[in-house]
């Protein structure tokens, strides 16, 4: 299996094997055994769907303790649907680790080539990339929603580790987290047209809609992006199917938590 679910501590949460082989630490969390005050028991691990910011302090560092990291190096960045990506240097590494006032603004993806620096990006059925560069060490890690995915995201941010550290499509690793699958992501005509590059992601339906295929669509821009095919893992899990072990932004009508994603070279 290219990923599987562990647990660690009180913390259940998925990785990717052929990442962790490779010397990466990546985590995907769960919604199981946490502390908030707007999901029962939720391990909610964001700071800007208005649960109590402590509560959710709490939840991070149990999720760094299950992934083995120090949860002060955390860096984040508060996502917009956007495609913009950002190179975390030393001076920006851990931005919103303990407060959202400072994490890095208006970003969908973050890359670094700096060891022991876990990149930290949130979820609840948007599709999360984790990249990995088993040459040079450099990670990148990006939030596609289906904004993000048209937009390229997952190619833009492997084109900026290209070009920032000089990584080659040949040494990295990808790998495409839980989130909603087209089993479940019904779409309209609106996200049809903006998504037009990729319409053999989408499969018409009886009601006139249609079911769009994430996990496809960032595959094939990482493939376009160089990656070799076996390189590219999926999760296939799906969060809004599997509602009871992630937050689902859809199944849950939009209150609920954030799943942790998270990757850095050891």
């Amino acid at each position: 299996m290219s990923f599987r679910l562990k647990r660690s501590g009180r913390v259940w949460l998925g990785e990717f094997a052929a990442l962790t082989d490779a010397g990466f630490t990546n985590g995907c969390s769960c919604r199981l055994h946490g502390q908030s005050s707007i999901v029962p028991d939720g391990l909610n691990l964001a700071l800007h769907v208005g649960d109590d910011a402590e509560l959710v302090l709490a939840n991070r560092r149990l999720y760094a303790a299950a992934l083995g990291v120090d949860p002060a190096g955390f860096t984040t960045c508060a996502q917009v649907h956007g495609t913009k990506v950002v190179a975390v240097t030393k001076e920006l590494v851990g931005s919103g680790a303990l407060a959202y006032a400072d994490t890095i603004a208006d970003t969908d993806a973050l890359i670094t080539d700096l060891p022991n620096v876990p990149l930290l990006l949130f979820y609840a059925d948007c599709v999360p990339v984790l990249l990995a560069d088993t040459k040079t060490g450099a990670v990148g890690l990006a939030h596609a929603g289906w904004r993000g995915s048209v937009g390229e995201i997952a190619l833009q941010t492997a084109l900026a580790m290209q070009k920032q550290y000089g990584c080659k499509p040949q040494h990295l690793l990808a790998a495409i987290g839980p989130s909603i699958g087209s089993c479940c992501y019904e779409v309209d005509d609106v996200v049809l047209a903006a998504g037009a590059k990729y319409s053999q992601c989408f499969t018409p339906n009886k009601n006139g809609k249609y079911q769009l295929d994430l996990w496809l669509m960032n595959r094939l821009q990482l493939e376009a992006a160089g990656l070799a095919k076996e390189h590219i893992y999926c999760a296939e899990t799906c969060t809004c199917e599997e509602k009871e072990l992630f937050f689902s932004y859809r199944a849950e009508v939009g209150k609920t938590g954030r799943m942790g994603v998270s990757v850095c070279r050891r």
